[in-house]
C-alpha cells in the first residue's frame, strides 16, 4: 500500500511562514549591518536561510521593503523592553535611573542595532520616513519618560522643567556612542568603552548624569 504524506494543515503552514520570515529577517539584519545597505545582496541572505531569493520577494517585496522590515523589528525590540519597564513602584530618581539602564543594556547587547540605525542615517532616514510603524513607534518610549518626569516634578525631586525627547536624546546619545564609537575612540584613547571591568562604572556613570540633570539648581534666564 503506498502512502501518501499529509499535506500541511492550515495552522502549520502560517507557522512554517512566520518562522521562515523570522529567519530571513535575521539573517538580513546580520547582512545590512555588515554590510550597509548598499552592500548587502538579497542573494547572500537567501543562501544563508532555507528559502530562496524569490520567496523574499514574495514575503516582503524587494530589498528596499526588507532593510524597513529589518528596521522595524529591531526598533520593535527596544520599544517593547521600555514599555515592560515596570517603575510605578520605584520613586521618580529610581525610576529614570532603570530607564536609562535599560537602554544601556539593550544598546550594548545589540550592536546590530547601532550598525542599523547609522546605515539609516546615512541614508538620511528615508526607510523610517517611509515606514507608518516607525512613524508611530517612538510614542509609547516618551509616553514613559513623561510619566517619570511628571511624577519627579511634582514630587520636587526634579527641578528641570525638561522635555521627555531631550531626555531620550540625552540617554541615547551616551549609550549609542558607547558602543558606535568603541573602536575610534579606543585608537584615539587608549580605552575600550565596552571593556567588562569598566561596565559598572560606565553604567553607573550614566545613571548619575542624568539625575544630576534633572535634579541641578537652576537660575532664572
Amino acid at each position: 500500500m503506498t502512502s501518501v504524506e499529509e499535506p500541511a494543515r492550515p495552522g502549520e503552514r502560517i507557522r512554517d511562514a512566520a518562522r521562515t520570515q523570522a529567519e530571513i529577517l535575521d539573517v538580513a539584519t546580520q547582512e545590512f549591518a555588515r554590510a550597509g545597505y548598499d552592500g548587502a545582496r538579497v542573494d547572500e541572505i537567501a543562501a544563508r536561510t532555507r528559502t530562496t531569493k524569490r520567496m523574499i520577494y514574495y514575503y516582503f517585496g524587494g530589498k528596499e521593503q526588507l532593510f524597513t522590515s529589518v528596521l522595524e523589528r529591531a526598533y520593535g525590540v527596544i520599544r517593547e523592553a521600555e514599555q515592560q519597564l515596570d517603575v510605578e513602584h520605584l520613586d521618580p530618581v529610581a525610576a529614570i535611573r532603570r530607564l536609562a539602564e535599560v537602554t544601556f543594556d539593550h544598546h550594548e547587547q545589540h550592536p546590530d542595532f547601532i550598525r542599523l540605525v547609522s546605515i539609516e542615517n546615512i541614508h538620511g532616514a528615508q526607510h523610517i520616513a517611509a515606514s507608518e510603524k516607525l512613524g508611530k513607534i517612538g510614542s509609547p518610549a516618551l509616553d514613559v519618560i513623561r510619566r517619570i518626569l511628571a511624577s519627579g516634578q511634582e514630587s520636587g525631586l526634579f527641578t528641570a522643567d525638561v522635555d521627555a525627547v531631550d531626555l531620550h536624546a540625552m540617554i541615547s546619545s551616551y549609550c549609542f556612542f558607547r558602543v558606535s564609537n568603541r573602536h575610534t575612540f579606543g585608537a584615539l584613547f587608549g580605552r575600550d568603552l565596552l571593556d567588562p571591568a569598566q561596565r559598572a562604572h560606565y553604567r553607573t556613570m550614566l545613571g548619575d548624569m542624568v539625575i544630576a540633570y534633572l535634579t541641578a539648581e537652576r537660575t532664572a534666564d
